[in-house]
């Protein structure tokens, strides 16, 4: 069963401060601010005058420092703990087949000797994830990856069918080589796309079951109430442009915010993906965070600075 702590929590009161918090953090959304637009305006002949509180006042707008404070740099780590050494797996727990640190990084790899036959995670034993804060950098040769959070080990043999000790469900930031979902919020083994890269999403209650890609969707059955509602709020930065920042074979910064029903992603400095999880039987408040190495060829990923926040 999925965590379901706090079902009584409403999204409305949370959403924009949260929201707020993540375009502050990427610092790099294209916006025309209303300084922009006061000074605009005081310059043209006739125009409004800047008073107290607007350009050149004493309320802080101007001078040179931006509305909500200046981009907060990806080094500055305040409050942040590492989760990582850069010399061992400590506070890990994964197969030694597939995962090791190399060059000051966790590595995750698959060979055609020893190949995943079904997504393998390095499990971090450190703590939980509920409320938190998540930088870390990846790098990827190959294939699919991902961060699981707020995430539940599965038992071998149990119902879920699964064979390996290290697999996990629940929310995963996702990562693959082509970059067709890099940044997006994906559920392993639960409700799926949540949140595919460059849209804000909300997920209410009494949502439809899961069903495997390209097949058609469940209805619900006679009697039955309607599946709740499920979609896009609002849109980020376009996903092309999302996926141009994206680099291959190279070191990308990944961060993700997480806070009651809401959950956010960072790609590179720009917000990717939003999710108001309304689904109280369905979203999980607590959890494990993982690393993930993908079935299928081949594959190389590298993680490393990987810090935590928590609150």
């Amino acid at each position: 069963m999925r965590h379901a702590r706090g079902s009584g929590m409403r999204a409305t009161s949370m959403w924009m401060p949260v929201i707020a918090l993540a375009v502050a953090t990427a610092g790099t959304m294209a916006v025309t601010t209303s300084v922009q637009a006061d000074e605009q305006a005081a310059s043209a002949p006739g125009g409004r005058q800047a008073g107290p509180g607007r350009a050149g006042g004493q309320g802080g707008r101007g001078g040179g420092t931006p509305q909500g404070g200046a981009p907060i740099a990806w080094e500055d780590t305040t409050g942040f703990r590492s989760m990582f050494d850069g010399r061992s797996l400590d506070g890990w727990d994964g197969d030694p087949a597939f995962w090791r640190v190399e060059g000051g990084a966790i590595v995750g790899e698959s060979t055609a000797e020893t190949p995943v036959t079904e997504n393998n995670f390095l499990i971090w034993r450190g703590g939980r994830t509920a409320d938190f804060d998540l930088k870390l950098e990846f790098r990827l040769n190959a294939g699919n990856s991902g961060v699981q959070y707020r995430s539940r080990q599965l038992v071998p043999g149990g119902p879920e069918g699964v064979k390996g000790q290290w697999v996990l469900a629940g929310y995963q930031a996702d990562i693959d080589f082509n970059n067709q979902y890099t940044g997006m919020l994906y559920e392993e083994r639960g409700r799926g796309f949540l949140a595919p890269r460059g849209q804000f999403n909300y997920i209410g209650a009494n949502q439809a079951p899961a069903v495997g890609r390209g097949q058609p969707p469940p209805q619900p059955r006679p009697g039955d109430p309607p599946f709740g509602v499920r979609g896009q709020l609002g849109a980020l930065n376009a996903n092309d442009a999302l996926r141009a920042l994206i680099k291959q074979n190279d070191w990308n910064q990944f961060q993700v915010v997480a806070r009651g029903n809401v959950l956010i992603h960072m790609l590179n400095g720009q917000v990717t993906a939003v999710l108001v999880d309304d689904d109280v039987t369905g979203r999980a408040l607590d959890g494990l965070l993982g690393l993930q190495i993908h079935v299928g060829p081949p594959m190389k990923v590298e993680f490393r600075n990987i810090y935590i926040r928590q609150h």
